[in-house]
């Protein structure tokens, strides 16, 4: 077995015993803001008679408000531990739950109607993941992602800083992206109609009686051309062919 494919492994596992929803930071009142605005993200791009395939969808977080979409979900993860949660959150019968690696995807060709993840790509060996994409989309199939940002000043130093790669429970392989060298890498596997915009400027810490003043804040500097820039998170998507 892949060494990064073990390293995932044995981060879910640590992931189940910790709580992923406090180690995500999904639980705070700004945190389930940021995982709403999320979903709503990927679920604007998904009608109820597609196939959908959910890659990375670790204890179910996203599956459940994409479930709401009443397409057909398939959703996969690599670990066995965390999708045991997932079994247990997601009771939507639209939803199949399995054990999958992203790199090598157990499906037919030309398959799906769109691929969704949300903090999936980076735990990924991007190249090989994109190649396995493109295979199981249908021709005009898309694909719809949101990842962190490596320009934003604290992504940076979580993925630099070995401490804080500890201290916020990092995966050994995990990264960030940069939007334009990420636009390359997905022009040169044969996507067209790429679209990655930074947003968010929500920090989960952010108390509750102050949520409203830092949306209205990052609203703003999200069209703030070159502040925008350092968001903490990308909205990718991007069409086979």
């Amino acid at each position: 077995m892949d060494q990064r494919i073990k390293n995932e492994i044995r981060h879910g596992e640590v992931l189940k015993a910790l709580d992923p929803g406090k180690v995500w930071s999904w639980k705070t009142p700004a945190g389930n803001k940021r995982l709403k605005r999320r979903a709503q993200l990927l679920a604007s791009s998904i009608t109820a008679e597609m196939s959908v395939l959910e890659v990375g969808c670790g204890a179910g977080f996203f599956t459940c408000e994409i479930a709401k979409t009443g397409a057909k979900i398939t959703a996969v993860d690599i670990s066995p531990d965390l999708l045991k949660l997932a079994y247990r959150q997601v009771k939507d019968k639209n939803v199949t739950f399995m054990v999958g690696d992203a790199h090598n995807l157990n499906f037919i060709d030309n398959y799906f109607d769109i691929i969704v993840g949300s903090s999936i790509l980076h735990h990924l060996e991007v190249e090989q993941a994109l190649k396995e994409f493109y295979r199981v989309l249908k021709p005009g199939g898309s694909i719809c992602f949101t990842e962190p940002n490596m320009l934003n000043p604290q992504i940076f130093l979580e993925r630099n800083v070995s401490v804080l790669r500890e201290k916020m429970h990092n995966s050994p392989d995990e990264t960030a992206f940069i939007r334009w060298r990420l636009k390359k890498q997905l022009a040169e596997h044969g996507f067209s109609d790429i679209r990655i915009v930074p947003f968010d400027f929500l920090h989960p810490l952010v108390s509750v009686n102050l949520i409203p003043a830092f949306e209205r804040i990052g609203g703003f500097l999200e069209r703030v051309p070159g502040v925008s820039e350092i968001a903490g998170s990308l909205y990718i998507t991007a069409v086979k062919g």
